[in-house]
């Protein structure tokens, strides 16, 4: 730090004044050609082939990683080779600039590459900015080291340990730059291993980006404490508290978590399968450490917590084959031609698309209704996804358009009505003769 002080100025009036010599114009020419050396070299890596947005290169050439790294690398150069011959007062400037501007394209990149649909992440990017500009802004003025210095002298007791102010704000961002590190390691990683495969694979390569994923930022925690000067060996009492609260408040979450490791590596789900859980029918679009989402045919997500597809009845209908059997009902009239009409039906049904010619449709006399003859005719898709509606309305309408053209009746209900005849009239009995009884001769 001590040679960082001595090369910073003293003050602004000192730095203004160093700016105003006319060497100044030859360092702002060599920077310039450096600048301009830095996006030659990164355009010729990145070619024509390159990743969209990617943390390298960003969606241009200057907005990347590289282009700063690269910049700073060969300012720094040129500045350690003119220090002897030109005095210094715009590479004063130029290499904490550059140095910011690589921080800050670092972060920006890794967090959206890490967490791309965040709502936080545009916060945490101007945080970023507004404290990296604010850092060298009091670096070139000079305030910085005298800041620096002034944060060591507020120091207090740590169980054992004295800790000063500046050792936990250089600590603090020293545990974000590895975690920074190892969030960009994780997400680079994790793009690879899922890069144009589906099914199977996909699923297995999600897993193993799970876990590696997990197993990074777990080492970067423990090096980021270290950092900040927190004894590894006290984290005992903190895992044996939190294996109590795995075991009594989160064990649903561990679960879960457990259930979706076990789920990618025995495969019982693979993304692209089409499943029933409960009530809920749909694909399986993504599985995750915690949940699996089923996208239905109409649109609608259902996030599903892992320890269900565990503990449940799940209904795979493509885990051995993707084919699905749908099947519609219609009737005709009682006296039609049943073993011809079935064949017309077969042969019509093969011609709508998304009906699969192997295995075939059938039809089959399922049943003698009350008003006709009932036809259920089955058939087969490969394509469950894209729902089913449609290629049973295709099936529907080419029946139909059948019995149009064969002039076969599809029966209207029918029902008997009883018209009873109304009933006659009926003379009510003779009222009968009263009994004698007290106080009543008899002749």
């Amino acid at each position: 730090m001590t040679s960082a002080v001595a090369d910073t100025p003293k003050d602004l009036p000192s730095l203004l004044a160093a700016l105003a010599q006319p060497s100044s114009l030859i360092e702002l020419a060599v920077i310039a050609a450096c600048l301009v050396l830095a996006w030659a070299l990164v355009r010729l890596v990145r070619g024509p082939h390159a990743p969209q947005a990617s943390v390298w290169f960003g969606r241009r050439v200057i907005d990347g990683v590289l282009f700063p790294v690269v910049a700073l690398a060969l300012v720094y150069g040129a500045r350690v080779a003119a220090e002897s011959w030109v005095p210094l007062a715009v590479f004063r400037v130029a290499v904490p600039v550059l140095m910011s501007l690589v921080i800050i394209r670092m972060s920006v990149r890794v967090l959206s590459a890490a967490f791309p649909e965040s709502a936080l992440m545009r916060a945490a990017e101007r945080t970023i900015s507004w404290v990296a500009w604010m850092a060298v802004v009091l670096w070139i003025t000079g305030v910085l080291p005298v800041l620096l210095e002034e944060l060591e002298r507020i120091q207090w007791k740590l169980g054992g340990a004295t800790v000063s102010l500046r050792q936990i704000l250089e600590g603090t961002l020293s545990a974000g730059f590895v975690m920074m590190v190892a969030l960009w390691i994780s997400a680079a990683i994790e793009a690879q291993l899922l890069k144009g495969v589906m099914g199977e694979r996909l699923s297995l390569r999600k897993a193993a980006s799970n876990a590696v994923r997990a197993g990074l930022v777990f080492v970067g925690l423990l090096v980021a404490l270290s950092s900040v000067g927190i004894d590894l060996t006290a984290l005992s009492v903190l895992g044996g508290a939190v294996g109590v609260g795995i075991g009594f408040g989160l064990q649903k979450l561990a679960a879960n978590y457990v259930s979706g490791f076990v789920i990618l590596a025995e495969r019982s789900l693979r993304i692209g399968d089409f499943v029933r859980v409960a009530d809920f029918e749909g694909r399986v679009t993504d599985i995750t450490t915690r949940y699996t989402v089923v996208r239905a045919a109409n649109g609608r997500e259902a996030i599903v917590p892992n320890e269900m597809l565990i503990t449940t009845r799940v209904e795979n209908l493509s885990l051995a084959d993707r084919n699905m059997l749908l099947s519609t009902v219609v009737q005709v009239a009682y006296g039609t031609d049943v073993d011809g009409l079935r064949a017309r039906i077969i042969e019509r049904v093969r011609q709508v698309p998304r009906v699969l010619q192997e295995p075939g449709p059938a039809a089959h006399l399922t049943a003698f209704a009350a008003d006709g003859l009932e036809l259920t005719v089955f058939f087969w898709i490969a394509d469950p996804e894209n729902g089913q509606a449609g290629v049973r309305s295709g099936v529907n309408l080419a029946i139909l358009s059948l019995f149009n053209e064969l002039g076969v009746e599809i029966p209207y209900p029918q029902r008997v009505v009883h018209v009873r005849a109304p009933a006659q009239d009926v003379k009510p009995p003779a009222a009968a003769e009263p009994s004698p009884g007290r106080g009543q001769c008899l002749d």
